[in-house]
């Protein structure tokens, strides 16, 4: 970016100056009317998926949602763990059964 200075310009220079800065009011009020369309958008599909476009409450539901998923895992890991035990069992049993079979 060019640092004014106290000296005059010709008006080209003035006239491509101002043209840059048309330009570049024109690209960011683009920028700034898409950022809002986008936002609206965001916002309606907060609302539509989690009853809120507020961001505190928002981050309270997803603070809910990980200890719910955290509990979730816990319980398929120990659901898991006991199916794991109970088929150890079950083989445990079996090899018993061969063992003494075999031993006829």
């Amino acid at each position: 970016m060019e640092v004014s200075s106290n000296q005059p310009k010709s008006m080209d220079v003035l006239q491509k100056q101002y043209n840059n800065l048309r330009d570049k009011k024109i690209a960011a009020e683009a920028n700034l009317e898409t950022s809002e369309g986008n936002l609206k958008k965001l916002r309606k599909q907060a609302c539509d998926s989690y009853g809120s476009d507020d961001l505190e409450d928002l981050r309270k539901q997803l603070d809910h949602m990980k200890v719910e998923n955290e509990r979730k895992r816990a319980e398929y890991q120990a659901h898991l763990s006991e199916i794991e035990n109970q088929l150890a069992q079950v083989e445990a049993g079996h090899a018993e059964i061969a063992d003494k079979e075999a031993k006829k």
